[in-house]
């Protein structure tokens, strides 16, 4: 059974920084792309970053280019999320994504679309203090 397990929210001021992690286990997934995503309240899903498999492409949302940085370790089963000069606009759950249909084994390119995404995390709350 695939699980991910995001890790390492909190509570930051404004300035701040935090990393989140995202264990997966059931499969091995350094072969997929996997990604971070973002939900605030009364809003829809949207993309953080997302890296591909071999962690050589990265893809990031327009609002968060130069100050977070997504990651992986294969030999962990772990992405990270190093997020630096947070701003309360941060504010939200942040959801890990792996892309795992039979079509997305070794895809160079990762997909922005959360909707490309099979399998999530239970959600790690991020809040940023002004």
């Amino acid at each position: 059974q695939v699980q991910l397990v995001e890790s390492g929210g909190g509570l930051v001021q404004a300035g701040g920084s935090l990393r989140l992690s995202c264990a997966a286990s059931g499969r091995t997934f350094s072969s997929y792309a996997m990604g971070w995503f973002r939900q605030a309240p009364g809003k829809e899903r949207d993309l953080v970053a997302v890296i591909n498999w071999d962690g050589h492409r990265t893809y990031y949302a327009d609002s968060v280019k130069g100050r977070f940085t997504i990651s992986r370790d294969n030999a962990k089963n772990t992405i990270y999320l190093q997020m630096n000069s947070l701003k309360p606009e941060d504010t939200a759950i942040y959801y890990c994504g792996a892309d795992m249909d039979q079509y997305a084994r070794r895809r160079s390119v990762p997909p922005p679309d959360p909707n490309e995404y099979d399998y999530w995390g239970q959600g790690t709350q991020v809040t940023v203090s002004s």
